[in-house]
């Protein structure tokens, strides 16, 4: 058996169940959140539906600094539990759940002031470490000038007088979340992508389930439930009016801006987390990348393409050359991305001081919203967002076990990491190029080159991309609910991020080797590329103008990969 196939014919089977079943949970959103909600939910034992409007991880969880981390940083905002809670969930994740997605990386912290800056960040990081911060990963290590010249050659000399080395982890966020809903799936939850919610269903007071369209051909239908969970993130607000209740919390849009650099214009064996006025900016490595950011910055245009501005993009690069002996220039930039953060409203004027707790709401009889929080802590908030739609349920439900759960992909994958060499022997590949596999599918890895078996081709490098083989597009395609190029460009794999041409160069050729999964003509193969290379188009032109509404006016001209997708109307 195939596990946790999504696939053209479970699509299709998926269609036919939504409409004729009824669900105890329907989940709105197929984000981090919204997939851990339904994995939470069928591993209690619940019959689950999710649709989503777009892809899996459209939204903020395939454009976050792909880092499952505690949030050293909360510390100085004294919100201890949610730097512990993060910190358990990061251990779950590098030892039980994923250990083929999420791996240990470590960062410098330069220190710049003589005296107070030492013990003072030690202490945050003895209490971090304390915590849990050093359970499976190596504790704080205190450095001179010289010793942290050594682990971060690029530096400036004068730009620290010393260093602390520390430990967090990261995942390919989008991955991670695809894997998380196939898990879900090989549970029992009935999963569909471009299916958009278009009205609530309503029997009396309580909302009694959903309507959706299928946005490839506009079909339309509605599914019944007992409860309806909207894990919709930054479109939160729009839901809520969309199904006519008041919502229980407001939900604030944070524009955060990363950009992607080839890993030998910054010369470092670990990443490097800096102190700005607002708040901190991260040098991470990414294979044979680093990734540089964060921006925060409201953001009330478009939300589902938030665009990245030059105001942006000089930002990033104006903090992290302060302390770079060999500036980094924007001919440097292979890729950029913008994600918005779902924050909860708040008193405060600035978004990098708003909480990242989430908050949970039963804001109608058969209707909960979740929003807020951070990517680490999706386990917890799924859970969280189940509890509370339990009220609506008939009969007692089990409590949640995800913590014992590993993800599709995860049993196995030590012994086949001390085997890569036989499987490279194997599938006539180099060790390296497997071992990079067993990062991105875990032990899942042979059913992605059995693909191959009839057609060896497969095993080629994608032209102009040749960190991935051409196989992974096609089981993008055929398990993974990759349903159009930009899903597969963008979020299964991350060309669009790391390599200058952003995708274009391989779009025809991957778009025809979906186009055999798929069953495209010539027509439809063409207007795969246009689409794609059109968004790439607009996203280079908005990275040039100076400020958000002139970017997000570039942006939104770019035509829809999902032809029947409307916008939520109130």
């Amino acid at each position: 058996m195939v596990t946790g196939r999504l696939g053209p014919d479970q699509r299709e089977e998926s269609w036919e169940r939504l409409g004729s079943e009824t669900f105890d949970v329907v989940i709105i959103g197929g984000g981090v959140v919204g997939v851990g909600a339904a994995l939470d939910a069928a591993t209690r034992g619940l019959r689950v539906a999710l649709v989503e409007a777009r892809d899996l991880a459209s939204g903020t969880s395939s454009r976050s600094s792909k880092l499952f981390h505690g949030g050293l940083r909360y510390l100085e905002q004294l919100e201890f539990g949610l730097v512990r809670e993060a910190l358990r969930e990061r251990e779950l994740m590098l030892t039980r759940i994923a250990p083929h997605l999420v791996k240990p990386v470590p960062f410098l912290y330069p220190l710049t002031h003589r005296g107070w800056e030492r013990p003072y960040t030690a202490a945050g990081l003895l209490m971090y470490d304390t915590m849990g911060g050093a359970r499976s990963v190596p504790g704080q290590k205190h450095l001179t000038r010289a010793g942290a010249l050594r682990m971060v050659p690029a530096l400036k000399r004068d730009a620290l007088i010393g260093g602390i080395r520390y430990y967090d982890a990261q995942a390919d966020d989008a991955r991670h979340t695809m894997m998380v809903g196939r898990t879900a799936v090989h549970y029992g939850a009935v999963l569909r992508t471009s299916t958009q919610v278009i009205g609530f269903l309503k029997e009396s007071d309580r909302v009694a389930g959903v309507r959706v369209r299928d946005v490839e051909d506009g079909r339309e239908t509605e599914i019944r439930a007992h409860a309806v969970i909207n894990c919709t993130g930054v479109w939160t607000d729009e839901l809520q009016r969309l199904s006519g209740s008041r919502g229980r919390f407001r939900v604030r849009a944070s524009k955060g801006v990363h950009i992607v650099v080839p890993r030998d214009r910054i010369v470092s064996e670990s990443g490097l987390i800096l102190r700005t006025e607002k708040s901190v900016l991260f040098v991470i490595p990414w294979r044979n990348h680093w990734i540089v950011g964060t921006t925060d910055t409201d953001w009330n245009l478009d939300l589902a393409h938030p665009a990245a501005t030059k105001h942006d993009i000089d930002y990033i690069l104006e903090h992290v050359n302060t302390v770079l002996a060999t500036p980094l220039t924007h001919e440097d930039i292979e890729g950029v991305y913008a994600g918005l953060r779902p924050l909860l409203a708040g008193e405060s004027e600035s978004t990098s001081k708003l909480s990242r707790e989430h908050a949970v709401a039963r804001v109608a009889p058969g209707l909960v919203a979740i929003a807020g929080g951070k990517y680490t802590t999706y386990r917890v908030m799924a859970a969280d967002a189940v509890d509370a739609a339990s009220v609506d349920l008939p009969g007692r439900i089990q409590e949640s076990i995800t913590d014992k759960v590993p993800l599709l992909g995860a049993d196995g994958y030590h012994a086949l990491v001390n085997q890569a060499d036989h499987l490279a022997a194997k599938y006539g590949l180099h060790p390296y190029r497997v071992r990079h596999l067993l990062d991105r599918y875990g032990s899942l890895v042979h059913e992605v080159l059995g693909l191959a078996v009839d057609d060896p081709d497969l095993l080629h490098p994608v032209p102009g991309a040749p960190d991935y083989l051409q196989v992974e597009a096609v089981y993008a395609a055929s398990h993974e609910g990759a349903l159009h190029l930009e899903d597969v460009l963008t979020r299964r794999t991350r060309i669009s991020i790391e390599y200058p041409h952003r995708g274009v160069e391989c779009a025809e050729p991957v778009a025809r080797l979906l186009a055999g999964v798929h069953g495209w003509d010539e027509e439809q193969v063409a207007r795969e590329v246009k689409v794609y290379t059109s968004r790439v188009e607009a996203e280079r032109a908005s990275q040039t103008k100076p400020d958000d509404q002139a970017a997000d006016a570039v942006r939104a001209a770019a035509p829809e990969a999902r032809p029947e997708l409307v916008e939520p109307v109130s």
